[in-house]
């Protein structure tokens, strides 16, 4: 299974946090699936930190650098993921989670999330 993390997922994965649910840590860790974090969720995170709403204990650097250390594959916004995104329904409104679903939704990929709203869309979804 190929699943793309969101935001919150990534970060309580490589924090490990609670929050994050035993399916979506047992399908991380799972060394059959690819693992892909959207370079959205970490513009998010950069723009979340300057604006003093995310504070990450060691860093963005070095939370880049465990991502690289998990083996996480980043995926690019293309052409194809904008286009899709131009698309969507406003069921959701954050144009972090909106790229984030355009992405899931052009690449066929298992959006690993909380996000009540994304689940809404016609992508696959687990928690």
């Amino acid at each position: 299974m190929d699943l793309l993390l969101d935001t919150h997922a990534i970060i309580w994965f490589l924090s490990g946090n609670k929050s994050l649910s035993k399916k979506a840590k047992i399908a991380i860790e799972d060394s059959s699936n690819l693992k892909i974090i959207s370079i959205v969720s970490i513009w998010e995170m950069a723009i979340k930190i300057s604006l003093g709403k995310l504070e990450l204990p060691n860093g963005l650097n070095q939370f880049l650098k465990l991502i690289e250390d998990n083996y996480f594959s980043i995926l690019p916004i293309t052409f194809e993921h904008a286009i899709e995104l131009s698309t969507l329904e406003f069921i959701h409104r954050d144009p972090f989670d909106r790229l984030l679903i355009a992405q899931s939704k052009a690449d066929n990929l298992t959006h690993v999330t909380k996000d009540r709203f994304i689940k809404q869309y016609d992508i696959k979804t687990l928690w």
